[in-house]
């Protein structure tokens, strides 16, 4: 049974820190192709060594510049793909993320019609079946795997809880419990998404964890 100061700390971290990435990169996600596939060009440069902030800034860039669907990433030039991920100042690893990010998009027009939802039917409600079809995908490895998994359980309920290692990594920073069936009770299943991206944040930042311990204690 959770106690009094762990659902304190699950509270303030929601209300603080519980924006998903999908929402700060402006994607309103929903089980349908074209959010789902945003939120992967997401996940592929979220998992890369570079700010969470940059990342989701690269993602609106490229959204705004058309490439919001896997046919028009593929369609798009790798020129354009490079320029669009410098408007978000993504540019330590722009050359390779943009060829990653055509090849991906071809893989996933070819193999599942653009339509990840096939490929969620293809995994058959098996989780680690998802992750490995996940990272198949160009510049998708286990990293990118956890993030689009963390996010998608809040539109693909036979994921979650979906609770990786940095988010746990997250909840041992703040003295919450370090295993995801456990940590799930702390919150409602539809808050799973945001409450593992303030894990996360949590984790990368030590005063998001010592905000929360403040707000709550």
């Amino acid at each position: 049974m959770p106690t009094a100061t762990e659902r304190a700390r699950a509270e303030a971290l929601l209300t603080a820190h519980g924006q998903t990435y999908a929402r700060e990169a402006g994607v309103h996600l929903r089980d349908t192709p074209q959010p789902l596939y945003q939120l992967l060009v997401l996940a592929h440069l979220l998992s890369a060594r570079i700010r969470a902030s940059v990342a989701t800034d690269a993602a609106r860039a490229l959204f705004d510049d058309g490439m919001r669907n896997p046919r028009h990433m593929s369609e798009s030039t790798w020129q354009q793909r490079v320029d669009a991920l410098g408007k978000g100042h993504y540019r330590r690893y722009d050359e390779r993320t943009a060829t990653q990010l055509g090849d991906a998009a071809d893989l996933l027009l070819e193999r599942y019609g653009g339509d990840l939802r096939r490929l969620r039917e293809a995994a058959g409600g098996d989780v680690e079946e998802c992750e490995r079809l996940l990272r198949e995908l160009p510049g998708i490895g286990p990293t990118g795997a956890d993030i689009f998994l963390r996010e998608a359980q809040g539109v693909w309920p036979e994921v979650a809880p979906y609770f990786d290692a940095k988010a746990l990594q997250g909840a041992a920073r703040l003295g919450l419990p370090e295993s995801p069936d456990t940590i799930a009770r702390l919150v409602a299943e539809d808050d799973y998404p945001a409450f593992a991206a303030g894990l996360v944040r949590s984790a990368l930042d030590k005063q998001v964890a010592e905000d929360v311990i403040a707000r709550a204690d």
